[in-house]
């Protein structure tokens, strides 16, 4: 009996199976040699020809054109990892990769899936439980790990060669935003740094300020450059003449009335002014356009203005100098202003606002390009983040693949007590964990079976924060060398990989579907569609 459609597709069983973990192996190879400080990087090209050009996990997922359902669902591992812990989505990914592949080698072994999934989960619930145990529980005060900490997400990526400098921006940063709370624990509110990018210069150049930095000019020539103490407006509202929704037409029969028309518009002009006099405000920072008689008005009464200022800066000074953001000039009042001091750097450009209790703190990232630039926000947003979860979390772990060599020895001690069939995927899930050590080998130009041969001996002699140095080829106490990352990330990465591979293994049977969605009774939802989209044609992963 014939139940789908001619042109519908289906794959079923081993073949579904198969299909399913190509897919998921060819994303993580796609991502596997950005890993670690040699790893390479990736130029990404869109249909527009803008260029990215990046080691950043989840920045190369996002970007690639990719349609295939399976390769999705292993990209939300890179987006989920990025969301919750801000770096080690490479990693994430590159081990669920990996724990399909060793899942189609015990497979092929007639094991079946659901006891894969089994020892899987057992293996990742062990394997995070030993993280907790083997990680060293640092102060949030302690500058000295959370700036290792910092350096360590940054190696490989453009904030590298700077990274002295950069770690300890991102380590103020940190700090400028982070208040204890009653119960002791510390609170990072990330909302609360702002990143401003500028080019020309080196990334040693970048600074760390206290308050909000606005790339704009004033709209006057004659507008003081800058202001102490100063009552600061929010301006969400054209300082410009009101025009009509619909389109008009005026007839005039006289210079005269012409001239009334100007005068009355003028007159628009200086009454929106006098609000703006008459709150008090000294500087007005506005969303929207000011025009140039109002410009002229502002300018004759001392007052500093700028215009079409973004609106993410507007809510950034909101947080640095108080007060809120008004969008109506007609109910405005004192106490609506902010207050802080504005200065201005003629030689970039900018301006600096402070405030006088600011909530806020501004990274000036420069580089020499555009390029350069974008590729080190994105390492100092990873930075600032692993450093975030530091300080909330208070716990960390060697790198250099060290912490995956030791959990993969205790995971093979552990399955020595596990019975059945599971026992097979609890080793292969610590197979899978020794990935990360060989590609940290492997791209860095070391052999990589040789290499965790010597890490498997280190950790044998009770060594358990020996990693592999990738710039001497040498096997080394990682965390002594400098080489720390956050507990939290790497315990979201096994949870990550582990629930998405399992989520694959679980599929036996592609089918291809009509409209999925819940919404009416289905007698409206038209006809069942025929091929399966995004299914790539069935062929190739990607």
């Amino acid at each position: 009996m014939i139940i789908l459609g001619e042109d519908s597709q289906r794959v079923k069983d081993r073949d579904a199976q198969e299909f399913n973990i190509s897919a998921a192996k060819a994303v993580a190879e796609a991502v596997r040699s950005t890993l670690g400080p040699k790893g390479m990087d990736k130029m990404l090209v869109d249909s527009m020809g803008d260029v990215t050009i990046t080691n950043d996990g989840v920045t190369i997922l996002k970007e690639m054109d990719i349609d295939n359902p399976t390769a999705e669902m292993i990209i939300e591992v890179a987006e989920t990892q990025e969301d919750e812990a801000g770096d080690g989505t490479t990693t994430a990914v590159a081990i669920a990769g990996e724990l399909l592949k060793n899942a189609e080698d015990l497979i092929e072994q007639d094991i079946h899936p659901t006891a894969v999934i089994k020892g899987y989960n057992m293996a990742s619930e062990y394997a995070r439980d030993q993280v907790d145990e083997i990680a060293e529980r640092v102060d949030p005060d302690d500058e000295a790990i959370l700036k290792k900490v910092a350096e360590t997400s940054m190696t490989g990526k453009g904030a590298e060669l700077n990274k002295d400098v950069l770690s300890d921006l991102v380590v103020g940063a940190v700090q400028g935003v982070t208040v204890e709370a009653d119960d002791g624990s510390h609170v990072v509110d990330l909302e609360n740094v702002n990143i401003e990018t500028q080019t020309g210069r080196t990334a040693g150049d970048s600074e760390l300020l206290n308050g909000a930095v606005v790339d704009k000019d004033p709209v006057h020539d004659d507008m003081p450059k800058s202001a102490e103490d100063a009552n600061i407006l929010l301006l969400n509202e054209a300082i410009e003449v009101e025009e009509t929704n619909a389109d008009t037409n005026v007839s005039i029969d006289s210079p005269d009335q012409l001239q009334q028309f100007l005068d009355q518009e003028e007159e628009q002009l200086k009454a929106k002014v006098q609000k703006i006099v008459d709150s008090g405000a000294d500087v007005v920072f506005c969303q929207k356009g000011i025009d140039d008689l109002a410009q002229h008005y502002l300018a004759k009464e001392g007052i500093l203005a700028v215009r079409r200022t973004k609106k993410s800066d507007i809510k950034f000074l909101q947080n640095v100098v108080g007060g809120t953001v008004v969008s109506d000039l007609d109910s405005i009042s004192a106490d609506d202003l902010g207050f802080g001091t504005v200065s201005r750097d003629d030689a970039d450009d900018l301006f600096y606002v402070e405030g006088e209790d600011a909530h806020g703190v501004t990274l000036l990232l420069r580089g020499s390009t555009d390029h350069v630039v974008d590729e080190l926000e994105r390492g100092i947003t990873d930075a600032l983040d692993v450093v975030a979860q530091t300080v909330s979390d208070g716990r960390v772990l060697a790198g250099g693949g060290a912490i995956e060599v030791e959990l993969a020895s205790r995971l093979r001690d552990y399955a020595d007590s596990v019975s059945g069939r599971e026992q097979l995927a609890v080793e292969a899930f610590a197979d899978s964990l020794e990935l990360v050590p060989r590609v940290l080998a492997e791209n860095a130009g070391l052999d990589s079976i040789d290499t965790l041969v010597d890490l498997r001996a280190a950790h044998e002699d009770g060594h358990a924060r020996a990693g592999l140095n990738v710039f001497t080829g040498e096997v080394e106490d990682t965390f002594e060398a400098g080489v720390v990352e956050p507990a939290h990330a790497k315990e979201q990465a096994l949870s990550s990989a582990t629930e998405a591979a399992n989520l694959v293994l679980k599929i036996d049977d592609i089918i291809a579907a009509g409209d999925l969605s819940t919404e009416g009774d289905g007698d409206e939802g038209g006809a069942p569609a025929g091929g399966m989209g995004g299914m790539g044609g069935m062929g190739g992963a990607m």
